[in-house]
């Protein structure tokens, strides 16, 4: 053979579907897959969320059946939010044990009980009045420590409810250790904390206020973390360790897949990420107008955030993804 031509030839890696799926560095299980649910008071039929095609607001029985039909699929988890007819001031739908989130619990739990591991929001957006994840001092600022409170008091109505973990998603400084705190004191020593260690104040969440019926005005810059930065990642992430999580949480996913890869390689207990709404509906957007090749894109995006350390990922694809796995 001449000698300019090549002896290295990465190609011979790539000839055939079968060599490809030999030396893929990268694989997706379903049960690596987490889905979102929304659950919401007060409808009779599921309500679709205009800004997430395919997306609804569950009723109680709906719900049950998306839960059951995640189990089928082999999927590893379901992330519930609820989305009740009243909101306040502190948010007193979140702590009422018979409010929409507990009794989905509860339903969801006694459904497909171990089969999957049942997740729970933890945050009083969904239930305030003025659509912060906290209360409000009297100057309008979210007040950290009386937040805490609060948080402590929804872990355990949570748990009480029989959710195998909880996610604290507000960004509240020490609200890890809060919660285990309570959830210890009330015997809950078994159910876990998924930290939402690195939650950015990202322009991507937009449609998912749609989802739960945010009535934020304004934003949250004030304490979730600003896009500008990545090391302070790896500070809460040694804070939330200390103080006992089980798991961690980098969300949004897509545009932060280097904060991910920091924190796996940083992060002594298992790392999450989620793909949100507006990672989503961007996606099927394109779809719809024939841009992209839908479903390649959708394992295209999973992989990537798969490759960049996550051990488990949030997506509102997850059934249809782990279809498409197996």
């Amino acid at each position: 053979m001449s000698a300019e031509f090549p002896s290295v030839r990465p190609r011979r890696l790539r000839s055939t579907p079968a060599m490809r799926r030999l030396v893929a560095e990268t694989r997706l299980h379903p049960a690596e897959l987490v889905l979102p649910v929304f659950v919401r008071e007060g409808i009779t039929e599921p309500k679709p969320i205009t800004s997430m095609p395919g997306v609804v607001q569950h009723t109680r029985d709906t719900l049950r059946r998306a839960a059951v039909e995640a189990v089928e699929a082999g999927v590893g988890g379901l992330m519930l939010f609820g989305v009740p007819e009243v909101q306040d001031a502190t948010g007193t739908e979140g702590t009422n044990p018979e409010g929409i989130l507990q009794l989905a619990i509860r339903d969801v739990v006694s459904e497909v009980g171990d089969q999957v591991v049942v997740m729970s929001d933890l945050c009083l957006d969904e239930y305030t009045d003025h659509g912060h994840c906290g209360v409000l001092a009297a100057d309008g600022s979210v007040d950290n420590d009386a937040t805490l409170e609060r948080y402590a008091e929804m872990a355990v109505v949570q748990a009480d409810a029989g959710v195998h973990l909880v996610g604290p998603s507000g960004m509240m400084d020490g609200q890890v250790a809060v919660i285990r705190r309570a959830l210890d004191a009330a015997g809950h020593q078994d159910t876990g904390i998924l930290a939402y260690t690195a939650k950015y104040a990202s322009a991507f969440f937009g449609p998912f206020r749609e989802a739960v019926g945010s009535s934020l005005k304004g934003d949250r810059k004030t304490y979730q973390q600003d896009p500008a930065n990545a090391r302070e990642s790896l500070r809460e992430l040694a804070q939330d360790v200390a103080e006992g999580a089980d798991l961690v949480m980098v969300k949004p996913a897509m545009s932060y897949l280097d904060v991910l890869r920091q924190i796996a390689d940083a992060s002594p207990v298992p790392v999450s990420a989620y793909q949100v709404s507006g990672e989503y509906a961007m996606v099927e957007a394109a779809a719809a107008n024939g841009w992209i090749d839908r479903e390649r894109t959708i394992l295209e995006t999973l992989t990537s955030i798969r490759r960049a350390g996550a051990e488990q990922i949030l997506t509102y694809w997850a059934v249809e993804a782990a279809g498409m796995l197996r």
